[in-house]
This record gives C-alpha cells, structure tokens and sequence, in this order.
C-alpha cells in the first residue's frame, strides 16, 4: 500500500513561523488557549511540527515542548507532547520508558515488536543506540526472562523472511510442526512456535494458519490461548494477529484500551500518535467491522475535555 492510509497528511498551506506565533500567543500571558493549541498540533503532521518548534525557537527563544509542558497537564499534556515527538525516536522513546526503573511494562515492549516490519525493528535498534547509548537488546534481556525474552530476542533480530513465493510443502511442514508441538503434546514445545511465528514470511505464516486450522480444527490463537500463558501468550496472539491484519491488531487494542471501567491512556495515546500517519483510516475500518461501534463513537463515549477533542480530531470522522 504505497498510499498513506492515516488520518493526518501534510497541512497546506503550511507557514512554520504563523504557527509558532500563534502558539506563543496562545500560552502567553494568564491562561492558556488549549483549543488553539489541539487545533494546530492535530492538523500538521510530524514533520510540519518538527518545523513548528525550529521556528518557535528561532523566532521566541524559547523550546515548544518546555512550554506545552508548563501550560498544559494531565492526559492533555502527554498528547500533545508526544505529538511533538519525531517519528524516528517515537517508538525508541517508548521502549526506553517501557523498560525503565521499577517494573517493566510488557505490554509496550509486546506490542511495539509484535507490530513493526523488520525495517522499523532495525531502525528502532540504531535509534535506540544513537540517543541512549545503549543496546536495546541487552536492556530488554536484563528485564525480561523465559521464552517470553526468547521470542523478543528472536523479533529484535528483525530477520523474518521476506514475502516470496509460498511453498506449500513448508507451509504443510509447519503446520503439523505447530500441531505436535502443541494439540498434540503433553506439556508445550514452545520453542517451535517462537521460531516458526518469529521468522517466517507473513504470506507463509497466513497460509499456516489457514492450513493450521483444516489439520487440528482449532484456529491457532485458540492453541496459544490453550497452550500458553502469562507474557508470552500475550506476545505470540501479538505475533499471530499482527500477521493476519496490523490494523485488525490495533483496532482491537484500542477497543481494549477503553472497554470496561477506566482507560489505559498510555496504550490510547500511543496509538493514535504512532498510527495517524500509517494507517488509522484502515483501523477505524476494521474497528467499525469488528465491534460494532465506530472509533470515534467510543473516543466519544470514554473520554473528555480537550484531551477528546484532540483525540477525535486525530480519529478524524465518524464512521457510522
């Protein structure tokens, strides 16, 4: 898909240097114009903002992200901040606090390998070692432990096949390889699922899980779901679902993000900023498809004040 399937595309006209100035004029003095501030942030993408800050500088002396911090609080706050942060260290960014200090968030750590191409885990690695200096694989080892930290090594090392030609015999190989390691065993080889969900091409691993099913009656994720637990369940229906539709996968972890009481805003704001330019308009399809109500109704419905009016403005329309 060469055309950019997100709700956020580059603002035109752009002028970096009205926009500074009408930032700075809406966190100048008592108050703050919060509806000034969402309005422009929403509707430029990364790379305009980047420029928006380089003229707030220029023309203020003074740094955007510094201000946003000072004016704004709450939710609100990290939205918009992490709005200003660049594509290339978003997700670097996130891993680093994901692993820091007391506990370690897993579900970042899941989610974040389970979903980038090889390309990005690559990048995401060179990133990680320029601003941090440091190894990300060594920090996610020293966190993590058992075949959940062997599936995360086997995704770091970013070496999945590339999409070819899809060879039935292997695809055949493979299946019943899962099916003995799991239906059909006392107790779980769970090496073979890490290595057979962590390196074959995604066209292969689709057929797999077609043949999966004809050989053992089960859809794989009910085995994993069966089979395993803990970390590594969650990181191998990760794997399996970001194979069959990455917007399918990140449709059903925002829903999960706002069902039932509370909403994990971490895992919301994470997503609408990280997917805006990829693919949120496919994951806004497949999220009115799968449960029922559209993104917008329940962004909507689970959150309030400025920090929705930010999120619905990244959600973009309603799809009734």
């Amino acid at each position: 898909a060469s055309q950019v399937l997100g709700t956020v595309t580059a603002f035109s006209p752009f002028d970096a240097r009205a926009d500074a100035e009408a930032l700075r004029k809406a966190m100048k003095g008592m108050g703050t114009d919060e509806d000034t501030i969402l309005k422009i942030l929403t509707s430029r993408n990364n790379a305009q903002r980047q420029e928006i800050a380089s003229a707030f500088k220029t023309l203020f002396g003074r740094d955007l992200v510094d201000d946003l911090k000072s004016e704004l609080t709450g939710k609100f706050e990290t939205l918009m901040v992490s709005l200003m942060r660049p594509t290339y260290i978003f997700d670097a960014h996130a891993l680093k606090h994901a692993i820091k200090g007391a506990g370690t968030n897993e579900k970042v750590l899941t989610e974040i390998l389970a979903s980038r191409t090889p390309a990005e885990v690559r990048n995401i690695k060179q990133v990680y070692l320029q601003e941090y200096e440091a190894n990300l694989e060594d920090k996610i080892t020293g966190e993590t432990s058992g075949y959940f930290q062997r599936m995360l090594v086997v995704l770091l090392q970013a070496n999945r096949d590339p999409d070819g030609r899809v060879d039935e015999g292997l695809v055949e190989q493979d299946a019943q390889v899962l099916f003995r390691a799991g239906e059909l065993k006392w107790g779980t080889d769970e090496e073979k699922f890490i290595t057979i969900l962590g390196t074959r091409s995604v066209s292969h691993l689709r057929r797999v899980f077609d043949k999966y099913m004809t050989i053992s009656g089960f859809q794989i994720e009910e085995t994993i779901d069966r089979e395993t637990s803990g970390d590594l369940e969650k990181l191998l229906l990760a794997v399996v679902k970001c194979i069959r539709s990455v917007p399918a996968y990140f449709a059903e972890t925002l829903y999960y993000s706002m069902k039932g009481a509370g909403t994990d805003d971490d895992t919301l704001i994470r997503v609408m900023v990280s997917r805006s330019e990829i693919d949120l308009l496919d994951i806004r399809q497949e999220f009115r498809k799968n449960f029922a109500k559209s993104l917008h109704q329940m962004i909507q419905k689970d959150t309030s004040g400025d920090y929705r009016k930010a999120l619905l403005l990244l959600c973009g329309g309603d799809d009734e």
